[in-house]
Formats: structure tokens, C-alpha cells, sequence
């Protein structure tokens, strides 16, 4: 069977420091050894309504999660209802002992549409209108009711630190339920304090509350719980150096290690945290000693300024990028197909999430493959590069401006919010693999006694480059049509030249950039099945597929990493050696499957979908792909997992 680790789960009103408690939590666990995956769930509201965060402990590195949780810390009574379902039996709930009276129906954050849903559940199974009624029904199913007096145990917190108002030390209650949650696990308390203190580290006054709060926590559940929940987090071991690092983080790191020196954005779901993190590190030491080396970060008015000023600064030869979602990318649109026509390698980091219009601002999405492959007015070219996990986001923020530069073309690096905001223990980047292509520039030294067309007609397509301000390398952009010089032209001759100039860079994509930058390929090479995907839903894939492999089934997944210019001809070898393809996408239509169908002419078998706004689980990929193997499943599963 597969080893599901161990799933925690805290979960709270919006702003009551759910994510904190998560980061302190994995940042325990890795202490202790461990690979932590985490994936993080809020509304669109700033305060109020319900957000958790889901951690998957293992002792092995973890790329998914599952639909289990094992220990749910709950900081409300909307927590329990939420997701009492997903707790395992000998699973464990731990509960405010003060909310056990609160009527479930009437609780004011439910949406009615769930209400409904519930009120059938709880008539179902024969469940009262109280919360705790909803508890008794879950020891009847074998689960572990641990509830905790979180207002007693604050008033003892505020007596011992002065604190008169118990209304100022509330928000604690989150560290209250990792102590509580670590007493029960035995966990070793100095790793979690560890955890506290690199939280909180530049706030001693807050480190110091927070290291008794956990104490008392802590203490609590060893001396009132019995021992039913020792040992069920995995031993781990340490020979590494590791991070723990959400897909925002690797990004951005990756670009500054890339060389990104301008980054501008507007802020927008789930893009902000990117650019932002960036602006917290940018004046960052380099291996020469007393050396600095800076990223300018630009907020600008909006998303059109945005992308205008980073094809600016890419001119004068910075690599610069701008990062945004959905709407935003809307916006850019125009300044996008400006940069195609004048060749700019401005790099856009795309953060997809639930749409059309605003959609799900703070949930996920994989729709915008073909919008991002054809958005802009007439044909020119762009790369469109997707990261399947957190590692590749690191790398592909390099490569990003590779591509770029080298082809001189616009690059859209295509996420997503379930990569965005999921946190994942990996070793530490191998940064030697780091390696940076500038393309053609001509210096001073090489203009001197030549005419320079910036936008020479050559074989490749790429034209020689001179970044602005460069002496004897006058030329001229515009938003119109243009010949070599760069000035405006409506000759048809030329036009036509221009173009195919352009549209050769695809060309020189296809012939120069080694497939294995392209595709990733895991399973058996010759397998009968094909799984087909991109994106985010890589991690559930390849752990489904492990475990069926095991299971004897022969199965093979095709990851596409550059989705345009697709890779048709290597695509269409793999695929047709398969006596089933079955696509797997996180949208309604299976965009990359109808995308492979019109360049390669081969069709899916089988399409597994998901678009309720919640990513992909090892547990319903698996459960899904198992269907088809058994030849069980109808052409097309509509998954719909998440809270």
C-alpha cells in the first residue's frame, strides 16, 4: 500500500494565523528529518471566512497530498464541519472545549450552498444540530475527540506574562494547537521551539509568548491525553542540507539567481507574493567580498504599465520580468504582442488561477494554456514554458530568461496557484546546473565601421542585439511595422519578410533547445497506458503511477514542460506507442490534449478532469487512473475533491 506519511491539518478563520502555524509545523518536522508537502487554502475575503493548510509528513521526499488527514487542529467550530469527513478512523480532532454548543447551521461564515448539502448529511446519519453531537459521530467512526479549554489555557498564558486583556493574546491560539498537536505526537519540543524562534526570530517579545504558549500546550496534552497518538509521524534522517520553500519563494529565487535585476508587478492573487518576496531580498550579497548586488522591484499603476516598463529595462539589457494571473495577463495583452513585433526578451511569470473573470481569486486553476499560447493581436513568436513541481519552477525561472535572450522573443512561464502557494522540503538546488545564455550582444567595439540594423534579416530569424544607449548602435522600435532599422514600414514585401524573420525563432526553438528541457518522462518506455499532463498535477501523477506500477500495470507519463512550441514530433513518438492515452488536466476541456489532437493528430483515450478550484490528490489521481486500468471508467471522470 502506499505510505500516505502523516497529514496535519490546521484550519481557521481568514487572518487567525493558520499559515504561521503550518510554517512552524513543517518547519518542526523538517528539523526532525522529515519531507513535508504543504498546500495552502484561503478565501478572497482579507478576514473571516474559513482557510486551512494541509501538511503531508514523510519520511521519503513528498510531491502530492492525499485526502486524508490524520490530526486536524480546528482553531473554530466551522473547522470540524468543514472537514470531518476527511479525518481517518484513529484519526484525531482537536477541538475548543468552549464551541461544543454551537449550533452548526447557524454558524455565520457557512455559505448556504454548503448548508444545504450538510443539513442532508447530518439528517443521513442521524446527527443532532450541535457541534458536539457532530463530534460524537466521529468517535462512533473510530476518531479521537481531543478537546482542549483554549480560553482557560489563555487566561493561564496571560496571567503568567501580565497581559490583562485576553482579547490581545487570541491570535495565539495557533501555537496553542501545534503544542497541543506535537504534545499528543511526543514530538521532540526543542525542534518545534527551534521552529518558533526562526518565525518570529526578529520579534523577541513575540518569541518569548509564543515559546510559553507552546509549553503550556505542549504540557497540557501530555499530561491530560493518553498515549494514542506517540510515534505516528515517521523517524527521519538528516545527511543534507535542505529548504522548505513554497513555489512563489522558488521562483524568485530562481530569478534573481538568473539574473533578473527588474521586476515589476501589479499586485494581484496568487502573482503578489512573488514579487514581494523578491523585494524583501533585494540587496543581496555576492561571493566578492563587500560586493552588493540589487533587484529593483517596480509596483506599478497597473498591469499594462507593468509589462510596458520591463520590456523598457529588458532594452537597455537588464533581464527583467513581471509576474501577475489571470486578469491581469488580460491587461498585459497588448504590450505583450508590442514586445513580439520589436523581438523584447521580457520574461512574463503567469500565475494561473480559477476563471473566467475573477473568478476564484484565491483558487486554483489550470484553464489559461491556450489563452497564454495565443493571447495577443496577429502571430508572432513566444515560448511557453510550464513547471510541473516546485524544483522545476527554481530552474524554469532561470531558463525563462535563457530563452528569452537567446531567441529574443517574450517568455511566458506558466504556473499555477496550487504550485504558488504549496510549500514542499526539498534538498538544497544544485546551483551548478545554473547557467546563464545572453544571446548575441554587439559591444562598442563591434559596431565601430558597420551599419547596424537591429532587426537584420538572417538565417535563424535572430538578429545581432545592441542594448540601448550603446555607442554606434543607433536603431528605432515601434508599435507599427518595421524594416531591418527599425523604422515604420508598410511595404508588403518587406512585410512578408519580417514576419517569416520572426516566426523562424520557432524554428530555431525546435532545432536548438535539447528535448530534455522540453519533456519529462517517467514509467516504462514502452508502456501500454499513457498518461498525458502539465503543470501541477505532475506530483499526484507520479505517485499514483508509482504505486500502480507496484501493483503490476504498465504505465508510462509524458510531463510537457514546454507546451509552445510543442515538441509534436517527439510527443506523437511516445504517444502512439501506447494502447491508451489518457489525459489528465486540471480544466474543463483537457486544453493539452485537444492541443496534441490538432499538432499530432493523435487522440485521447481517456480524460481524467478536474476545475472545482482544488488541486489534484495522489488519492483521487490513483483512484481515478485505477478505474481505467480495470476498464471501469467511462471516457471522461470529472474529480471533485476539496473543502
Amino acid at each position: 500500500m502506499m505510505d500516505k506519511g502523516f497529514n496535519w491539518m490546521a484550519g481557521g478563520p481568514q487572518g487567525s494565523g493558520v499559515d504561521t502555524a503550518a510554517n512552524i509545523f513543517g518547519r518542526a518536522c523538517g528539523y526532525g528529518g522529515l519531507y513535508v508537502y504543504g498546500r495552502r487554502e484561503y478565501h478572497s475575503n482579507i478576514k473571516g471566512l474559513h482557510s486551512y493548510f494541509h501538511l503531508r509528513i514523510l519520511s521519503n521526499e513528498v510531491s502530492a497530498n492525499v485526502n486524508d488527514v490524520d490530526m486536524l487542529a480546528a482553531f473554530d467550530a466551522e473547522t470540524v464541519v468543514r472537514h470531518i469527513s476527511e479525518i481517518v478512523p484513529k484519526g484525531g480532532i482537536i477541538v475548543d472545549q468552549n464551541q461544543l454548543d454551537i449550533k452548526i447551521l447557524e454558524i455565520p461564515t457557512l455559505p448556504p450552498e454548503f448548508k444545504l448539502i450538510f443539513q442532508d448529511f447530518l439528517k443521513e446519519n442521524g446527527i443532532g444540530d450541535r457541534l458536539a453531537d457532530l463530534l460524537e459521530y466521529a468517535r462512533n467512526k473510530g476518531i479521537y475527540v481531543f478537546e482542549v479549554p483554549y480560553i482557560e489555557l489563555l487566561k493561564q498564558i496571560a496571567s503568567k506574562l501580565g497581559i490583562e486583556k485576553l482579547s490581545k493574546i487570541t491570535q495565539i491560539i495557533n501555537v496553542l494547537t501545534i503544542g497541543i498537536s506535537f504534545g499528543l505526537l511526543r514530538y521532540n519540543i526543542c525542534l518545534v521551539k527551534k521552529a518558533v524562534k526562526d518565525i518570529f526570530g526578529e520579534k523577541p517579545k513575540i518569541v518569548e509568548m509564543n515559546l510559553f504558549t507552546l509549553e503550556i500546550a505542549y504540557e497540557y496534552a501530555k499530561d491530560n491525553f493518553s498515549k494514542d497518538f506517540n510515534d505516528r509521524i515517521p523517524i527521519g534522517t538528516v545527511n543534507e542540507e535542505r529548504i522548505f520553500l513554497s513555489g512563489n519563494q522558488a521562483v524568485a529565487i530562481g530569478k534573481v539567481l538568473g539574473g533578473c535585476r527588474v521586476q515589476t508587478y501589479y499586485p494581484i492573487t496568487p502573482a503578489a507574493d512573488e514579487s514581494e518576496y523578491i523585494e524583501a531580498h533585494e540587496i543581496l550579497p555576492t561571493k566578492n567580498p563587500g560586493v552588493e548586488a540589487g533587484v529593483v522591484v517596480l509596483q506599478t499603476e497597473d498591469e499594462i504599465a507593468a509589462i510596458n516598463m520591463a520590456s523598457g529595462a529588458a532594452l537597455t539589457g537588464a533581464r527583467a520580468s513581471t509576474s501577475t494571473s489571470g486578469p491581469g495577463f488580460s491587461l498585459m495583452v497588448e504590450g505583450l504582442s508590442w514586445a513580439g513585433n520589436n523581438e523584447v526578451p521580457v520574461v512574463i511569470t503567469y500565475y494561473q488561477r480559477g476563471a473566467p473573470s475573477t473568478g476564484l481569486p484565491t483558487r486554483h486553476g489550470q484553464d489559461d494554456l491556450r489563452f497564454a499560447i495565443h493571447a495577443g493581436h496577429g502571430e508572432f513568436p513566444r515560448i511557453v514554458l510550464a513547471s510541473g513541481d516546485i524544483r522545476e519552477c527554481f530552474y524554469d525561472a532561470v531558463n525563462a530568461f535563457n530563452y528569452a535572450e537567446r531567441f529574443q522573443l517574450p517568455v511566458i512561464h506558466l504556473i499555477d496557484k496550487a504550485l504558488a502557494n504549496s510549500s514542499q522540503t526539498f534538498p538544497v538546488f544544485d546551483v551548478s546546473k545554473v547557467k546563464i545564455h545572453r544571446g548575441e550582444i554587439l559591444d562598442e567595439k563591434m559596431l565601430g565601421g558597420i551599419e547596424y540594423k537591429r532587426f537584420a534579416f538572417t538565417e535563424s530569424g535572430i538578429s545581432p542585439r545592441v542594448l540601448l544607449g550603446t555607442k554606434n548602435g543607433v536603431h528605432w522600435y515601434t508599435g507599427d511595422e518595421h524594416n531591418e532599422y527599425g523604422h515604420i514600414s508598410e511595404e508588403p514585401h518587406n512585410r512578408t519578410r519580417m514576419i517569416e524573420k520572426r516566426m523562424k525563432k520557432l524554428e530555431a526553438v525546435e532545432r536548438e533547445v535539447p528535448i530534455s528541457e522540453k519533456i519529462n518522462f517517467l514509467g516504462e518506455q514502452n508502456a501500454k497506458n499513457m498518461i498525458v499532463s502539465w503543470g501541477s498535477p505532475k506530483g499526484a501523477i507520479v505517485e499514483a503511477l508509482n504505486e500502480l506500477s507496484r501493483e503490476g500495470y504498465s504505465l508510462g507519463f509524458l510531463q510537457v514542460r514546454m507546451v509552445h512550441p510543442l515538441p509534436r514530433e517527439h510527443v506523437k513518438e511516445i504517444l502512439e506507442r501506447a494502447e491508451r492515452i489518457i489525459d489528465v488536466e486540471l480544466n474543463y476541456s483537457g486544453q493539452l490534449g485537444g492541443i496534441i489532437t490538432e499538432k499530432t493528430g493523435v487522440s485521447m483515450d481517456f480524460q481524467i478532469v478536474k476545475y472545482n478550484g482544488r488541486p489534484m490528490t495522489t488519492t483521487e489521481v490513483y483512484n481515478a487512473l485505477k478505474l481505467v486500468l480495470e476498464g471501469k471508467a467511462p471516457k471522461r471522470q470529472v474529480l471533485t475533491y476539496g473543502a
